[in-house]
């Protein structure tokens, strides 16, 4: 880079960061008026100049930025292999279709039973079904929205292969239990962690205890990149083959910076495959039916930035969700309120709440009255997701009667914590749910 790019470069990065301060100035909080957002976007001058500075360099596919922010990951996840991909549904895509591949020495095949939660997000339980495999569901306990972990052991059967774990709303499941599962059931294990980005369990991040794991970073969850998710391991092959089925299907592994024309393996012209001609270009080999789940390098350099307020990020959510649950523990007669495993550090994604069945209000009463105090709320996604329309007939096998599933579908939402909120917006929240029970 000349000394003239240089000067440039920084120039520009100078009248983003007032462009930032003018242009994305915070309004002041007003009482009732101001929106309170369930979750949010929270960034400074710093994202917009790494954005700029991709943009600058437009190299628009994965490059240099997306190389730092994989190392990011890894390096807090204390994982070997990340990949990004466009999405936390195509990384829960690819990590499902990775462990089909027949690559493997023993892969998952149409008719293979998966263990998975009832109450999830739509996105989690897609792949299973685009795959041909047959979701087994078990109900959550209330309070933590996680599988019960009796049902999943009583759902065990000759055709269970693997078991895919949803951490909800950022809360861990017990994976010492669901680890000796698998291990005693030659299970896999895959890991849903996109709401769940810092939460640990027993010290360990969630995300890297199962084969594979996978993260979102959509706008709502803990960092974002707009669109955009990822797909984490500590085992090289499976990265491989999850990075075939991202990027076309095809067999060549080449760093996408790689500038030799014979590859990085040096061997590109000289592959020999049953049933093509002889030395086929390795780039053109496609060895699984695969996507083009890419992000940009624009996405990553969002990614990378946002990385380095994670541990402010996760310290704000906690604390805003400390003061919600001390604040909300007086109505523990009519709301079942969050809980955790002890050993649990959770990096919370939201702040969730069940109205218990009594003659004074409902869900809907609770939710009214706080969007009308212009407080955002959300269910806990789809509910009972064979109760959807999209699910409704979908191959599944159900174990015990989903009762828990079936009365957060009738009575639980959230609120937010993301670090967004302040104490301020956190006080008008609870003053709210003051005066709700005031005149119910």
């Amino acid at each position: 880079m000349t000394d003239d790019v240089q000067r440039l470069r920084e120039e520009i990065f100078a009248k983003v960061a007032e462009f930032y301060r003018v242009a994305h100035r915070r309004e002041p909080f007003v009482p009732g008026k101001t929106r309170i957002h369930y979750a949010g976007r929270v960034y400074d001058e710093r994202e917009l100049i790494a954005m700029t500075d991709a943009v600058l360099d437009f190299w628009l596919t994965l490059g240099r930025y997306a190389d730092e922010f994989e190392r990011k990951i890894a390096e807090f996840l204390g994982v070997s292999e990340v990949l990004l991909v466009n999405s936390g549904s195509s990384a829960n895509l690819v990590a499902v279709t990775a462990l089909c591949s027949p690559e493997l020495d023993n892969p998952l095949r149409p008719g293979d039973e998966v263990i998975t939660p009832a109450v999830t997000f739509p996105t989690t339980v897609a792949p299973l079904v685009q795959n041909g495999l047959i979701p087994v569901f078990v109900d959550c306990d209330l309070g933590t929205y996680n599988m019960n972990l009796a049902a999943v052991e009583a759902a065990i059967s000759p055709r269970t292969r693997a078991i895919l774990v949803l951490h909800n709303l950022g809360n861990p499941c017990d994976m010492d239990v669901i680890l000796r599962l698998a291990q005693a059931h030659d299970l896999y294990v895959i890991e849903d962690t996109c709401d769940a980005l810092g939460s640990r369990f027993g010290g360990r991040p969630v995300g890297s205890f199962g084969h594979l794991g996978t993260l979102s970073f959509y706008p709502a969850h803990h960092i974002t990149t707009g669109e955009g998710g990822a797909v984490v391991t500590n085992d090289k092959k499976l990265a491989r083959i999850a990075r075939s089925i991202r990027d076309w299907g095809r067999a060549c592994w080449c760093n996408h910076k790689t500038t030799d024309p014979n590859g990085a393996c040096g061997r590109r012209f000289e592959y020999k495959i049953p049933g093509m001609p002889d030395t086929y270009d390795h780039k053109y080999v496609y060895s699984h039916i695969g996507y083009n789940l890419q992000p940009t390098d624009i996405q990553a350099a969002l990614g990378s930035a946002q990385m380095d307020k994670l541990p402010d990020f996760i310290a704000a959510r906690q604390r805003n969700f400390r003061l919600l649950f001390e604040g909300l523990a007086r109505y523990q007669d009519f709301l079942i309120l969050p809980q955790w495993d002890p050993r649990a550090d959770v990096s919370w994604f939201a702040f969730p709440i069940t109205v218990r069945d009594n003659p004074r209000f409902t869900r809907n009463d609770l939710v009214r009255w706080l969007e009308q105090a212009n407080i955002e709320t959300r269910l806990v996604f789809a509910g009972n997701i064979l109760r959807q329309p999209g699910y409704v007939n979908i191959p599944h096998r159900i174990v015990g009667e989903l009762i828990n599933s079936n009365l957060v579908m009738r009575g639980s939402f959230f609120i937010g914590v993301y670090p967004g909120l302040d104490e301020e917006r956190i006080n008008y929240i609870l003053r709210t749910f003051d005066a709700f029970f005031a005149q119910c």
